[in-house]
This record gives structure tokens, C-alpha cells and sequence, in this order.
């Protein structure tokens, strides 16, 4: 008798929802129109079976198994997932005549109407629109996990520094024959970039390579046919022959190799520098980091924590251009890596200074958040700042209010570049950003990007 009576309020409230659902179909072709109202019927249908099939008494038939379920579920899943997103568009003319109201219920019991005071209903204020939500969040995210306190840069650099002086004295008492030029700090820090430990400083090692002695070569125009890279050809041979310059010993087929001097410096870092010692008298703890690729110094002090990039360089083709002796792999093992980041930094300062935008922010953002995401890390600095770069000179409004709006356009711009598997270069169309990823790994980034633009609130 109990389950009857269970069976019975569960029809009733079938029915009531059943009228509830049909009352909402046939207004709804009023308001938004024969599409939308098809969109809206799919989507109601698909959950009213998941209700329907919530509500309904387990029988017998229903204990087969659950994969019957499992798939009705997938079923109603792809349903939902398949019906088309309504473009925005202006509303008819006949939306804007008055509509007739509707006809009496014939079912409606008939007496006398209600003459008394009608209390009108309380309109409650419309919730906020996503992206607002999103801004607000992005904004408090920006405030208590990526603006770094300046008492903090002040300590930073100040730590930078001496070890920067620390390891030039190194390296001229261990190499006195191999003229290294005066070690620069640089990088995000110095920009007012910095996002958090994970980004390092750069510590820019320069080569004092003798003029008239070496020349330039495009990687493009090498065996490795990389154009990232160029080659640095010993030239003069015949009037310099080798063995006349201390970089001569650092030579494979004619090109001085970044892998050799790498090495040599790799070496010195993780062996020879008594870092234990310089850390006592600087007041904090630095340790090589052996285990990566590149040459990097961990850095501990009480108040912070950053990481150091040591960086050997030489003068690039034009003014003010760079090229590092970065890991790389394969034919391009001895190339020099083109270093954008000084054109990045600089280009992102002067478009933000035209229009007092907001893009180094959106920047110093996606690299906080990517950084501490288990597949995003893999884009890196140089990968989001192509996008900045992408957008900021696309967009017109960079105003703080539109950040929120920013961030989510460059998820859908990278996502748009995974599916693709290319990310042209900002300064050279023909470097695609993406081919040192391994093909798991694009497949990973790009469930990443999907998941964090269906809930973006879940990345910060």
C-alpha cells in the first residue's frame, strides 16, 4: 500500500512537471521564435528523461545492469552537448506589439473573482552576466596571487645582483682566457612581469666574439633548415687560422657549437661554483637545478623564493637582437636560439602606453595561471606572448573593465592554434611555436584550453 501510495505522488508530480514543461514549450515559440523554441524543447526533453528516469520506480527489467542506464545517460549527454548555440540577433517586429492575453482555462473552476487586494509579485534583479562574474574573480585572482609585492622586487633584484657579480668573478678566475663580457640581469622581473618563482630571471652570459672573424648564417639556410636558429661561422681562416681566437676550441665543423659551450658552463655550474658559500654571505640558499636542460640556479631566501636563467649569448644580425645557446635537439643541436624576447617586451610596453591598455597585465596573468596548471605549463612565456602580441594589436578596448573578456578571447585563440598544431610567430610567420610538442602533449593542451573556457572560474 505504502509504494502505491509512492507510485501515485510520483505521477502527480510527473503531471505537475509535465504541465509545467508544455506551458513553457507554447510560450516559448511566442518569445523566441520557432528556432529557438526547437532548441529549447531538446534541451527540456533531454532532462525531463533524466528526471522521469530519476523519479521512476527501480522493477525488474531495470536490474539487468547498469549499462543499458550508462548509455541512455551518454545518450541524453550528447543531446544536450549537440543542440546549436542561438546567434544574437535583433528581435522581430511582431515581438514588439502587444500580445493578447491568453484565453481562460477551461478546466478553471467557475465563482465569483477574488476582489481582494493583489499583492504584486517582487521582482528580484537579474543575475550578473558570466563575463562579469568571470572579471570580478579575475581581478581578486590578480590582486592576492600575481601582483608581487615591491619590497619583494627590491629584495629580488638585489639578490639577482650579487649573485650576478659573484658568478662574473667565477667565471673570470676560472676561463681567464676566454673573454666573457659583463654578466646583465634581465627579464620580467626587470618589467614588472615577474609571475611568482616558476619564471625565471634571466642572467644574460655574453660572448666578446672577435670582430671580423665570425659571420652570421640563417638557420633556414643550414642542414637543420630551422628558422629559429642561426650559425655562427668561423670566417678569416686563411689569414686567422684557427687557434688564434680563445673561442676557436669551441668549433664543430666550422661553426662555433652552443651544445660545447653549454656544456662547459653546465660543468662549472653544478660542480665547481662553491654555491653553499656565496649563499652564506648573501643570506639565502642557491642550488644548481641538475636535473633540467637548462642551466638554472634556484634561489631561497626567507621573504621569497625565484629561479635563475643562465643564459650564454652573442650579438645577433641587427641592433639590439640576441641569440642564445638553448638545448635544442637534432640537426640544430650547435645553432643559436633567436631571442624575441626583448622585441616582445618592448612592443607589448608600447602598445600599452598608446592606449594605457591592460595587455602586460593579461600577459602576467596567463603566465601565473599556466605555470601552476598541470598540462598549460607547457606553453611557456614565449607561446603566451604571441598571443598577447596577437591580440593586442587586433582589439581595440583594453581598458581594465574588458580583462575578463581578454583572458577568455586568448584561451580561444590558443585552443584555436592547438587544433591546428601552429602558432606562427608575432616576428617570424614561418617559426611555428608548436613544433617542439610532442603530439600527447598538444592532445593534452588542448582538453586544457577546452575544459578552463567551459568553466574558466576552475584556472584561478
Amino acid at each position: 500500500m505504502a509504494e502505491f501510495s509512492q507510485n501515485r505522488s510520483k505521477r502527480r508530480d510527473g503531471e505537475v512537471l509535465g504541465g509545467a514543461v508544455d506551458f513553457l514549450l507554447a510560450n516559448a515559440r511566442l518569445v523566441l521564435g520557432v528556432g529557438g523554441a526547437a532548441v529549447l524543447g531538446i534541451a527540456t526533453l533531454a532532462v525531463k528523461r533524466l528526471i522521469d528516469r530519476a523519479t521512476s520506480p527501480r522493477d525488474e527489467d531495470d536490474a539487468k545492469g547498469d549499462a543499458p542506464c550508462l548509455e541512455d545517460s551518454w545518450q541524453d549527454l550528447s543531446l544536450l552537448k549537440a543542440t546549436p548555440r542561438l546567434q544574437s540577433r535583433p528581435p522581430p517586429a511582431a515581438l514588439s506589439q502587444p500580445v493578447p492575453p491568453p484565453a481562460p482555462s477551461l478546466s478553471a473552476p467557475e465563482g465569483p473573482a477574488d476582489t481582494g487586494p493583489q499583492t504584486s509579485p517582487q521582482l528580484s534583479s537579474p543575475a550578473p552576466p558570466l563575463c562579469l562574474m568571470f572579471q570580478e574573480k579575475l581581478l581578486a585572482f590578480e590582486r592576492d596571487h600575481v601582483t608581487m609585492p615591491g619590497a619583494h622586487v627590491s629584495l629580488a633584484k638585489q639578490l639577482v645582483g650579487d649573485i650576478a657579480l659573484e658568478l662574473q668573478a667565477y667565471l673570470r678566475n676560472k676561463f681567464p682566457d676566454l673573454p666573457f663580457g659583463a654578466l646583465v640581469p634581465g627579464g620580467p622581473l626587470y618589467e614588472g612581469l615577474q609571475a611568482g618563482a616558476a619564471d625565471p630571471v634571466r642572467l644574460l652570459v655574453p660572448l666578446a666574439l672577435e670582430p671580423g672573424l665570425w659571420s652570421l648564417v640563417a638557420g633556414s639556410d643550414t642542414v637543420a633548415q630551422d628558422p629559429r636558429c642561426w650559425a655562427v661561422r668561423r670566417t678569416q681562416l686563411e689569414f686567422r687560422p684557427r687557434g688564434s681566437s680563445p673561442w676557436d676550441r669551441f668549433l664543430v665543423g666550422g661553426y662555433l657549437s652552443s651544445r660545447v659551450l653549454l656544456e662547459l658552463l653546465r660543468k662549472a655550474l653544478t660542480a665547481s661554483v662553491n654555491w653553499p658559500a656565496i649563499g652564506s654571505l648573501l643570506g639565502c640558499l642557491i642550488r644548481p637545478r641538475v636535473a633540467s636542460d637548462e642551466l638554472l640556479l634556484e634561489v631561497q631566501h626567507e621573504c621569497l623564493e625565484l629561479t635563475m636563467a643562465v643564459l650564454l649569448t652573442v650579438a645577433g644580425a641587427q641592433d639590439g637582437d640576441l641569440l642564445l645557446a638553448w638545448p635544442l635537439e637534432g640537426l640544430a643541436g650547435n645553432l643559436w636560439l633567436q631571442d624575441w624576447y626583448p622585441a616582445e617586451a618592448a612592443r607589448l610596453r608600447a602598445l600599452d602606453e598608446q592606449d594605457a591598455g591592460t595587455r602586460r597585465r593579461l600577459l602576467l596573468l596567463l603566465c601565473t595561471v599556466c605555470h601552476g596548471h598541470p598540462a598549460l605549463w607547457r606553453l611557456g612565456r614565449d607561446r603566451l606572448a604571441q598571443v598577447v602580441l596577437h591580440l593586442g594589436e587586433q582589439e581595440a578596448d583594453w581598458a581594465e573593465a574588458a580583462l575578463g573578456e581578454h583572458f577568455l578571447q586568448a584561451l580561444e585563440l590558443l585552443l584555436g592554434s592547438v587544433e591546428r598544431a601552429s602558432l606562427p610567430s608575432h616576428f617570424n610567420r614561418s617559426v611555428n611555436l608548436l613544433d617542439g610538442l610532442r603530439e600527447e602533449e598538444i592532445d593534452d593542451l588542448g582538453f586544457a584550453l577546452y575544459r578552463g573556457l567551459q568553466a574558466p572560474e576552475g584556472l584561478l
